[in-house]
């Protein structure tokens, strides 16, 4: 169905199929065999699928700490829970100075104590070199410890990398990278927030392929476990398909935005990549269902969108909308928006409306084009006085796109004013200058008025005569 068809209907029934025209793409991935993510399951009916069974693994034997070693870290754990990080921490470092006389288990409750007070202390370097010291204890820490500490550090090397630009993040990103993947083989089933940081990780380092693959797996995750995917991990994969070029995969993608989180953002960008892709239809209608959402709240939205309906033959309601604009201050009057407006009114006839549309633009504008265009519009209304002035005005001010059209104009104006002379003086000139540049058209016509006005001239000549 066209929107021509409905452009009388009641507004009820074009905001219904609007929505229903922007809405059904996405339902119609549904039996598509490549569309990863136009399903969204609906979580109340979603039956979870259940992991596999955790495989059982011996513990690790973890060497016992003697209550001297016990005393003096709970003795440390008590500054910290008075936040005295830096009593903590200079409690803490007499110990580490004898470490050697330490099991591997009390040197990992040192060192981690010691990151904790180097944190809170914003010491990241030495926050940093004490986690690793925890990990630099293995086998002698728990699977636990072991696991939580990766995922810490991974966080710092990635926190640091952000510090830097280019090549310099590198190499901290790439410890990021390898303390999580380590993380992620320790972690029994781990769900979407981990994959989502691991996409970030690649996205920092440009690996765009390698960020799409773990976006699609925090997709799969999520549903699996009947979770809502979140706005920020759609945004992200969006992004990065259209980093790609995959314009495919961004329309699918900003069609679950505009149904499951409807802002204008992703209206506007849903419209606008319909349009790069030619599929000129969907992004009008997208833009009507944006439209009648009450989102299109901002000037370039507005001229998109009548500039959408003048191209499909709907100038009367591209000129409301943009003069709704104008009344409420959101489309500022610069000479091309007044001119696109000017233009609306003219196509849907109301030549009246546009008439001092285009006389306010053509003060303001640095050539006579708007001019030109009111010359015409007062010839059409026969309002010739108007007509030569405004011709006058295109002329002076120049920049035409084409002045011998212009010139035209004037003389038509000038002959409707019975001023023959002036007339047949333009028109000759204006043949001269047409044939010098070999403007076939605009010659042959100043030929026949040249013609018509001699014409007109002996028939004038002889009624006086009689």
């Amino acid at each position: 169905m066209r929107l021509q068809a409905i452009a009388g209907a009641p507004r009820w029934i074009v905001a219904a199929l609007a929505v229903a025209f922007a809405t059904s793409a996405l339902e119609a991935f549904d039996d598509g065999v490549g569309a990863a993510f136009a399903q969204i399951p609906k979580i109340a009916n979603c039956t979870p699928v259940m992991p596999p069974e955790m495989p059982r693994q011996q513990p690790r034997r973890i060497p016992n700490m003697t209550e001297a070693t016990y005393r003096r870290l709970s003795d440390a754990q008590e500054f910290i829970d008075a936040e005295q990080y830096q009593e903590a921490k200079d409690l803490l470092s007499t110990l580490v100075e004898r470490e050697r006389r330490y099991n591997g288990n009390e040197r990992a409750q040192m060192h981690n104590l010691l990151a904790y007070a180097n944190y809170e202390l914003d010491n990241i370097e030495a926050t940093i070199h004490h986690y690793e010291q925890v990990l630099a204890q293995m086998p002698d820490i728990s699977e636990g410890v072991e696991t939580t500490t990766l995922n810490q550090l991974s966080k710092l090397y990635f926190q640091e990398g952000m510090k830097y630009e280019g090549e310099a993040s590198l190499p901290w990103l790439r410890k990021a990278l390898s303390s999580m993947e380590e993380w992620m083989t320790k972690s029994f089933n781990p769900g979407p927030d981990a994959h989502f940081y691991l996409a970030q990780i690649f996205y920092q380092m440009q690996d765009y392929d390698r960020a799409i693959e773990r976006l699609e797996t925090v997709v799969k995750v999520s549903r699996e476990r009947c979770q809502q995917v979140r706005e920020n991990w759609w945004t992200m994969l969006q992004f990065l398909y259209f980093e790609k070029e995959d314009w495919p995969r961004v329309i699918e993608i900003l069609e679950i935005l505009v149904k499951e989180f409807p802002k204008r953002v992703y209206w506007v960008n849903l419209a606008s990549v319909y349009g790069e892709t030619d599929q000129a239809e969907k992004q009008l209608w997208t833009m009507e269902a944006a439209h009648v959402a009450g989102f299109l709240t901002e000037e370039s939205d507005l001229i998109t969108y009548s500039g959408l309906l003048l191209q499909n033959e709907l100038p009367n309601r591209g000129a409301k909308y943009l003069q709704q604009g104008f009344d409420e201050d959101i489309v500022e009057a610069t000479v091309r928006n007044l001119s696109t407006l000017g233009q609306a009114y003219q196509l849907g006839q109301d030549v009246d409306l546009a008439i001092p549309v285009y006389d306010r633009a053509a003060k303001e504008a640095e050539d006579g084009d708007m001019y030109d265009r009111l010359a015409v519009l007062y010839l059409e209304k026969g309002e010739n006085d108007k007509c030569e002035s405004a011709a006058e005005n295109a002329l002076d001010k120049g920049g035409l796109r084409n002045d011998l059209a212009t010139r035209i104009t004037l003389g038509i104006c000038l002959f409707n004013l019975h001023k023959l002379g002036e007339a047949r003086e333009l028109f000759v000139d204006l043949r001269r200058k047409a044939r010098a540049e070999e403007a076939r058209t605009e010659e042959r016509t100043a030929s026949q008025w040249v013609t018509y006005v001699d014409s007109e001239r002996r028939r004038r000549a002889q009624l006086e005569v009689r």
